[in-house]
């Protein structure tokens, strides 16, 4: 193994003059953008999706190109180090420095043009690549480069690593995707690199000055290392590793802006690109095909090749597995064919084709590649919806495989090598050797039909003898690839992860050429120093320290059972994929998507608890203020839950932080007023009348909303005349004992004092369907609105007397049935992590169903009749809580046999979110959440489109912020019921 690489002189992080100088000349240089030297901005960027960790000096958000070149200029004039930074999804450590960040993805987003002519697109490096694909799909074009992250990754940062993606086969890496771009070098010299025959060239070189002494240097290096360029480069599509200096040929042009890509930001920045532009395919077909496994699917990917797919991808049983485990509603044993491991191999469909599928022929392509490939099973995909469930399966693969099969922790490192594909198969069998000849365990999976493996490993970064082991890994990978073949990277670039490991894949000569390519650029060396050419040691600045044990006591109140009770744990689980920084789709991060602001993603929180973890840039613990801020807007939605694809719960680190940092102290007004709703609901219960005339009264209303901390903008729901139980007790008439048996039907405080009608029907639609339905006691809550206040001692007190109370009846294997998400969430999972060695609380976990979960399951013939002659249209506000830990298929299910189309919003939280939107300060951001789809879909739906939401916040804000309203699913099988009587 080699000793750590040998690396150019580098300035330590700038000193206190030098900081002082650099503060004033940066908030000079980006009057309208923001900088920031405090700790919060910091430590949101001292971690990509890497295994590194560095705090910068500064994190700035220049709001134009002028401010971006400012910057820049300031930093230049100070010999400060820079680090451009997109959507910080690199995986190799190249978006984190110690000297200042900029990060260009908050203002620096605009599509300049668009040519559907020409087919191409001037865009600025932070765009977003969706909203580049968004902006062109109207002329029937789009980028073809589309990475897994395609949500959220810029194309400032597909420049930097030169990605390729899922439809590589078909368009190429975005080196093949570039015609010009524009950039800054470190001295603040602006040019625009095109390609250039060779008299262009010597033009430019005659007109001299710092553009024209570059061109030459790099026509002189070019020139001297002819031969070597022709051996060691473009020997197939995915050696991306080191710099690209095969586009420097003759032969490709002097094609200077796919030299460029690729550099990782170690050269110049790019200020903006203009790309390439291909036809979107008119219709699409999927064939997936398994395998005995991996290794044979890598095998096979060469023979896929033969039948000119537009992707064709692979990934194995641990993926399928660990879907299986994280995502409530999963099922990808249902969409996968037989096997162990599988490719997923797509057709596009020109518009010169028929619009209609022909059947018999796509089943004959399917037949055909099983055959070819020697697939065990084969299974023909036509349907978008089961098309884009599967893609999801491998899109969420990276952040799956941060969880190795047995629970350990997983990283990036030997994230994606790639072979010449004709070799894949025996290069995956043998890294499978490499794997257990030094004890460790990984989940491979990529893009198999251009021989490129994505993997995450369990390396053990906390001991020294882990971090030896990851080093010699390391080393023997780089051997068994070059092997091969092969290359370090296949498109995330080597950043400070690989590039030590380079001299073993290129010869010294390559290597020499990289080090003058470099220093054409940046003789300085500042521009995102320690990567790629004068590296970093691959195990300096790793974001776990060996030894380091975090200076804040980790005895936290809820059990973290998935991480072992260790916080630092759960927030390792934040490896920084940032699908939490998407802008539709999904339901997380419904703060992020309304201010745009990385401190209010959850990843940037998570970052920002880690580093107070960590005690030394956020040095106050838990009473830190930067981590209260972070927090401020966690709308405690559980989204990240199970749309994270590595399982973030920030709805629970907030409430294990809001426990502590209030510990002792008087706490926000809003924690009393809310926190003990259902106290308050009780006392109101008593005189709902008056209650609602003091809260319906505009002054009085105004007086008790400023004393309880709640946005004057808000309404203030009225309570029911008569609870729930109250109906129950005196005006239901119990049906004849139900034939299937009792369950125990949960009085949620909002069913209970403001919507009994909910409880009411359910009670209906139960004992029709063979029911007998039995109350709790009196007096009992789950604890929630105590919970997501972080008050949790009383949360646990609440919940006991719960668990005392009901418990007899799961002994009696009476199920509980949860009409409120919320609650019925806290019930299926809180519950364990308050009380995680309590029988009671386990029993509650497991016996606890939503009303559908019940009825699909245990009722799975009864006929509820239909709301119309014809199958009714809904338009379904999922409750977070319920996307996160309970799922929606029963629903959908019991729905259809009600004749009911559920019409699932892919929308998120509706921005109540419980107390959040009607606490004070939370107003607009509540709003701004609803617009996102929520809202807009209500405005546009159709007068008889049912609307139908669980959850009282849910039904609130639609009733708040509209002119709907909003049903239940037990009011909508009580009418369809009500229906078939009256037929």
């Amino acid at each position: 193994m080699p000793a750590p690489a040998s690396a150019a002189p580098r300035p330590d992080v700038p000193d206190e003059a030098t900081l002082q100088k650099l503060e004033r000349a940066l908030r000079e240089a980006v009057p309208s953008g923001e900088v920031a030297f405090g700790r919060l901005r910091r430590a949101e960027y001292a971690q990509d999706a890497s295994v590194y960790r560095q705090v910068p000096a500064a994190v700035v958000l220049p709001a134009d190109t002028d401010e971006l070149a400012a910057a820049l200029a300031a930093c230049h004039a100070l010999n400060v180090a820079v680090t451009l930074r997109g959507a910080g999804t690199s995986i190799a450590g190249q978006a984190v420095g110690d000297g200042v960040v900029i990060d260009t993805s908050r203002h620096l987003n605009r599509v300049l043009e668009v040519d559907p002519e020409a087919r191409t697109a001037k865009v600025e490096p932070g765009l977003v690549q969706a909203a580049l694909q968004k902006a062109c799909k109207p002329y029937g074009l789009r980028f073809g480069p589309d990475p897994s992250t395609h949500a959220r990754c810029t194309i400032g940062g597909m420049i930097g690593n030169n990605a390729c993606g899922t439809h590589s086969v078909a368009w190429g890496r975005t080196a093949d995707n570039i015609v010009e771009m524009d950039v800054l070098t470190y001295d603040g010299v602006r040019m625009t690199l095109r390609s250039l025959s060779a008299e262009e060239l010597q033009q430019v070189i005659d007109e001299g000055g710092r553009r024209g002494e570059i061109h030459e240097q790099l026509r002189n290096l070019r020139d001297n290392h002819l031969a070597m360029l022709r051996t060691e480069f473009g020997r197939f599509r995915r050696q991306v590793s080191g710099y690209s200096l095969e586009h420097l040929l003759p032969e490709n042009g002097f094609d200077l802006p796919a030299a460029m890509v690729g550099t990782e930001g170690t050269c110049a920045v790019v200020v903006s690109a203009t790309v390439k532009l291909v036809e979107i395919p008119q219709r699409r077909t999927l064939i997936a095909l398994g395998f005995s496994d991996l290794p044979s699917a890598g095998d096979a990917a060469q023979h896929v090749l033969k039948h000119r797919p537009i992707a064709c991808e692979g990934l194995g049983g641990d993926q399928v597995a660990a879907l299986r485990r994280n995502v409530p509603d999963a099922r990808p044993e249902e969409m996968l064919p037989e096997g162990a491991g599988w490719m997923l191999c797509e057709f596009g469909h020109s518009s010169e084709a028929s619009d209609t599928p022909d059947p018999a022929a796509e089943q004959a392509r399917a037949e055909a590649l099983k055959a070819d490939t020697g697939a065990i099973d084969v299974r023909l995909v036509q349907d978008p919806a089961e098309q884009a469930a599967l893609w999801r399966i491998r899109e969420d693969s990276s952040g799956l495989a941060t969880r190795a099969p047995d629970g350990s922790e997983a990283w990036p490192g030997w994230e994606d090598s790639a072979v010449p594909v004709e070799k894949l198969g025996d290069y995956l069998r043998d890294l499978e050797k490499l794997l257990q000849r030094h004890g460790l365990q990984g989940t491979p999976y990529g893009h198999f039909g251009e021989g490129c493996v994505h993997i995450r490993i369990d390396f053990d970064h906390e001991t020294p003898e882990g971090v030896q082991i990851f080093r010699q890994f390391m080393s023997d990978a780089a051997d068994l690839v070059a092997s091969h073949g092969g290359t370090l990277s296949g498109e995330h670039g080597d950043g400070q992860a690989r590039a030590e490991f380079l001299p073993q894949v290129f010869s010294e000569e390559a290597m020499d050429a990289f080090c003058d390519f470099k220093a054409i650029w940046d003789p300085g060396n500042r521009l995102n120093p320690g990567i790629l050419v004068h590296p970093r040691p691959a195990d300096e600045r790793l974001r776990i320290k060996p030894g380091h044990r975090p200076t804040l006591p980790m005895t936290t109140t809820l059990a973290l059972a998935e991480d072992d009770g260790d916080l630092s744990k759960a927030l390792r689980r934040c490896v920084g994929i940032a699908k939490c920084r998407t802008s539709s789709g999904g339901v997380m991060c419904p703060s992020y998507r309304a201010t745009g602001d990385e401190t209010h993603s959850t990843r940037g929180r998570a970052r920002v608890l880690y580093e107070m973890v960590q005690g030394e840039v956020i040095t106050d613990g838990w009473q830190s203020e930067e981590v209260a801020d972070a927090l401020d807007l966690c709308l405690s939605c559980k989204g990240c839950k199970s749309d994270c694809p590595v399982g973030v719960d920030m709805a629970t680190y907030k409430a294990e932080f809001l426990h502590h940092h209030h510990k002792g102290k008087i706490r926000p007004i809003t924690h009393y007023s809310l926190g003990w709703l259902p106290l308050w609901s009780r006392l109101a219960s008593y005189a709902p009348g008056l209650v609602n005339a003091i809260g319906g009264n505009k002054a009085t209303a105004a007086l008790l909303k400023k004393a309880g901390g709640i946005a004057p903008e808000r309404p203030i729901p009225p309570f029911a005349k008569r609870r729930f139980r109250t109906w129950f007790r005196r005006s239901h008439k119990p049906a004849v004992p139900g034939s299937r048996g009792k369950v125990l039907l949960w009085p949620d405080t909002f069913t209970e004092f403001m919507s009994p009608q909910v409880g009411q029907a359910a009670v209906e639609v139960l004992e029709h369907a063979g029911f007998e339905v039995v109350l709790p006691p009196d007096r009992l809550c789950c604890g929630l609105t105590w919970h997501t206040t972080g008050q949790l001692d009383t949360a646990k007190k609440v919940l006991s007397r719960t668990l005392e109370a009901v418990d007899p009846y799961f002994k009696q294997g009476m199920p509980l049935i949860g009409l409120e998400p919320s609650c019925t969430s806290l019930f299926r999972t809180d519950a364990t992590e308050l009380f995680p060695r309590d029988e009671r609380a386990a029993r509650l976990a497991k016996q606890t169903m939503t009303l559908a979960e019940l009825l699909d399951q245990k009722a799975p013939d009864v006929d509820f009749g239909r709301l119309g002659d014809k199958t009714v249209t809904a338009m379904t506000q999922t409750h977070c809580h319920q996307h996160a830990t309970l799922g929606s298929k029963a629903d959908d299910r019991v729905l259809a046999r009600a004749g009911v189309d559920s019409g699932r919003l892919d929308s998120g939280c509706c921005g109540l979110a419980g107390n959040f939107g009607f606490e004070k300060g939370h107003y607009d951001v509540s709003v701004a959440v609803g617009e996102q789809v929520l809202l807009p879909a209500l405005r546009e739906a159709p007068e008889d489109t049912v609307v139908l939401a669980d959850g009282y916040s849910c039904r609130t804000q639609i009733a708040q912020l509209s002119d709907r309203t909003p049903r239940h699913l037990a009011e909508l099988l009580r009418d369809a019921l009500r229906s078939r009587r009256s037929d």
